[in-house]
């Protein structure tokens, strides 16, 4: 497992019981986690909001003091936070593990990199990408979602970064990239488990992953220093992923695959709190 144990202004103080008991910088959030199945540890007495799950889907926050949005750090990076529908707060904390891989690894290949970045979210791995000297080509189908991200780098000191920021279907665009000849260095993506893109194209990730993966083998250089696919969908193991980016990268570019699950530390416990999973291709 990889734990995202760097964090200062993002602490998991206790989870248990279907929830998970966080600090977002002076704001404490419970919200629901399917992997958090054991009694809690601790009585959660300071809360500023709670997100309810409703048995028709969905759900919505029950908020007692919560500004309307507020920022926290990870290192140099600056992240807005908004709590939003599905309980998610625009960033997966998680996902900081990924993060120092990519700054390291661009920062270690002693050469400009190009980074695509695909169903990129909030930004959090493009930041992490310029922050350390590539160019990054961020592509989300959400206009909402870019916005934002351009807002994270804006905070983050990296508005004036060679980022391109693409609202677009990330499968079309990269089947464009290729036919203009376009190649990247690094490929990073975090597909959602089900999804419609900016026109309506209709995206399962057991249905469309491999395909996809493939596609994006035929948009990397002729050097490419990684690829990086995120999963939290239901079911798929880790190993998944890993056998499609060996059928299809490593089998053209040789390097290696790694696999494994993201956790996050839980302070009252000192456990750590499965949260999706990450496949890592390194080109040799």
């Amino acid at each position: 497992m990889w734990v995202a144990s760097d964090w200062k202004d993002y602490r998991l103080l206790d989870c248990g019981g279907g929830q998970r008991y966080e600090k977002w910088g002076r704001q404490y959030l419970v919200r629901p986690d399917p992997q958090a199945i054991w009694p809690q540890a601790e009585k959660w007495d300071k809360v500023n909001a709670v997100y309810h799950r409703s048995n028709q889907g969905g759900g919505s926050w029950e908020v007692f003091s919560l500004p309307e949005s507020w920022q926290i750090g990870y290192g140099d990076l600056r992240f807005n936070i908004k709590p939003m529908s599905f309980k998610h707060t625009g960033v997966f904390p998680e996902q900081a593990a990924n993060w120092d891989f990519i700054r390291r690894s661009i920062e270690n290949a002693r050469r400009e990199i190009s980074v695509l970045n695909l169903f990129a979210y909030t930004g959090g791995a493009t930041l992490a990408a310029a922050a350390a000297g590539a160019s990054v080509c961020h592509v989300d189908a959400s206009r909402g979602m870019v916005g934002w991200a351009k807002e994270n780098a804006r905070s983050s000191g990296l508005g004036e970064k060679p980022i391109r920021w693409i609202v677009d279907d990330c499968a079309k665009f990269v089947k464009r990239e290729i036919n203009r000849g376009h190649r990247y260095d690094a490929i990073i993506m975090d597909p959602p488990s089900y999804g419609r893109g900016p026109s309506g194209e209709l995206w399962r990730f057991e249905d469309n992953i491999y395909d996809f993966v493939e596609l994006c083998a035929g948009v990397l250089s002729d050097q490419p220093l990684f690829v990086i696919i995120s999963s939290y969908t239901a079911g798929v193991s880790p190993s998944v992923p890993e056998y499609i980016l060996g059928r299809t990268v490593r089998r053209r570019f040789g390097g290696r695959t790694e696999s494994g699950e993201l956790g996050l530390p839980v302070e009252s416990t000192g456990m750590a709190l499965p949260c999706g999973h990450t496949t890592r291709w390194i080109g040799e």
